[in-house]
């Protein structure tokens, strides 16, 4: 357990995370950096699976594949990265695609089919680690899913509103005091917390303890929690040491947006599509 008190936590900043940086062997193909299954994309909300998954693609992972929660995929390939392997729901989920990590949740709405397919994930994801958000925390919220996710890693990623939504308080109540709602949530779920905001919480299911210190108001825009997920999903993909690829993720999503300020792209006006190409160029060490 972090010995640091429920008010505080241990600072996450570019030094405390060595495998983000750490340079890629030679001998290496794309079998060698993981595969990413997103599910999402319901009707109306395409682009949220698509933004989970480019990020996932530009932050190393090596091979990334889309399951829409429509009936059928909405598009056959990506125009903006042919590279995505696009599919519904249920063909992606019956079919054993090797995925190391799966992305769930992003835009993915709340009706049957959405609960049907996070169901069926649950119980064939044959122990990869889960990144659980958006509709995904929502539908765990009221109840249409429930938290038998089996084994393996579980990191639920959510925003105020949806932190208290799952633990039955309001959102004043989990901003008055955010570290103690993340241990509290991550008890609750076993689970790993990225309680998202102004200095994100990373809480270990143990209740280790650790906040964020990168990112700035332009993340306050539609998408940026899509390509957060996105980022977990392909850093846990590459096996960085789980507990560096959940605050690296939170960390370099906060600090490709600082990087993009400084280059004179926001705060006001930043989009979530621009982030992916300057958490890469961090990566790489830009």
């Amino acid at each position: 357990m972090n010995t640091t008190a429920p008010s505080a936590g241990g600072a996450i900043d570019r030094a405390a995370l060595p495998a983000l940086f750490a340079p890629r062997g030679q001998d290496t193909h794309k079998g060698s950096f993981g595969t990413v299954g997103v599910v999402g994309g319901g009707p109306g909300m395409t682009g949220a699976a698509l933004l989970a998954a480019r990020a996932a693609l530009k932050t190393g992972a090596g091979k990334v594949l889309v399951g829409f929660a429509q009936d059928a995929a909405p598009l056959a390939c990506d125009p903006l990265q042919p590279e995505l392997m696009l599919r519904d729901a249920r063909s992606l989920l019956e079919q054993d695609w090797g995925v190391t990590a799966w992305v769930a949740g992003c835009g993915i709405g709340t009706d049957a089919l959405a609960a049907n397919a996070l169901s069926e994930l649950f119980v064939l994801r044959r122990g990869s680690p889960l990144v659980l958000d958006a509709d995904g925390l929502n539908l765990l919220a009221r109840g249409d899913i429930q938290p038998n996710w089996g084994e393996g890693a579980v990191v639920l990623t959510p925003h105020p509103a949806e932190a208290g939504r799952l633990l039955g308080m309001d959102t004043a109540e989990v901003q008055a005091d955010r570290p103690a709602a993340a241990r509290k949530l991550a008890q609750r779920s076993r689970a790993w917390i990225v309680l998202k905001g102004a200095g994100t919480v990373v809480c270990s299911p143990d209740g280790d303890l650790r906040v964020n210190t990168s990112g700035n108001p332009g993340l306050a825009t539609a998408g940026t929690g899509d390509v957060l997920a996105g980022m977990l999903g392909s850093l846990i993909a590459q096996k960085l040491p789980l507990e560096q690829a959940v605050a690296g993720a939170v960390w370099l999503h906060g600090a490709a947006a600082d990087a993009l300020v400084a280059q004179g792209v926001g705060p006001i006006g930043l989009t979530a599509g621009e982030l992916a190409d300057a958490a890469r160029a961090l990566r790489n060490g830009g």
